[in-house]
């Protein structure tokens, strides 16, 4: 049986999860809801990768990682997730130099509930797809981008993307932030 990906339009999920926000003892975990970047009026992205301790995640989430400042400075709140545990996010953090210093949380889905009701669950072996997901301060879900499980992503585009949804505006093809967008 296959699942389909949630899509533009659509309400995101509510969630209540554990995340990894720091290695330093004693302030390693923090719970984080789909409600927070709404009561803060404030976009966000999550994008999900399939596992902990693997070789196309981390360059993907180091680059988002570089770019944090751009998302903070869009209004944007950043997570990036996997059905991994927060201990394992933790672990992965202290293990590995480029994640060393994360400035986002790594959500745990550990029950898999949340890329579940996403559409996002592989089916053999229960790890969520590459799946990028932008959603509005009211929770709509405004982009969806997937890939398979061994293509990384370019966080350029979703800066790109976000920039564009900003604006409200109609935005050609290959649009940057700063270009004049398009009037009916």
């Amino acid at each position: 049986m296959s699942t389909k990906i949630l899509s533009l339009g659509s309400q995101f999920p509510y969630f209540k999860k554990t995340a990894a926000v720091s290695t330093e003892p004693g302030k390693e975990f923090f719970e984080i809801t789909s409600e927070d970047h709404k009561n803060n009026n404030q976009w966000m992205v999550m994008f999900w990768w399939p596992k902990d301790f693997t070789f196309v995640c981390p360059t993907e989430i180091a680059s988002f990682n570089k770019h944090h400042q751009d998302f903070v400075d869009r209004d944007t709140q950043l997570i990036g997730a996997s059905t991994d545990t927060e201990f394992v996010h933790v672990a992965w953090r202290k293990n590995h130099e480029d994640l060393s210093g994360l400035k986002f949380p790594m959500l745990a889905d550990t029950s898999k509930s949340l890329a579940e009701e996403l559409g996002i669950l592989e089916a053999n072996e229960k790890v969520a797809y590459r799946v990028t997901f932008i959603v509005d301060p009211q929770g709509i879900i405004r982009w969806v981008c997937a890939n398979d499980l061994s293509v990384g992503r370019n966080v350029n585009e979703v800066i790109r993307v976000l920039d564009a949804l900003q604006t409200d505006e109609l935005c050609p093809c290959n649009w940057q932030k700063g270009e004049a967008t398009l009037h009916a």
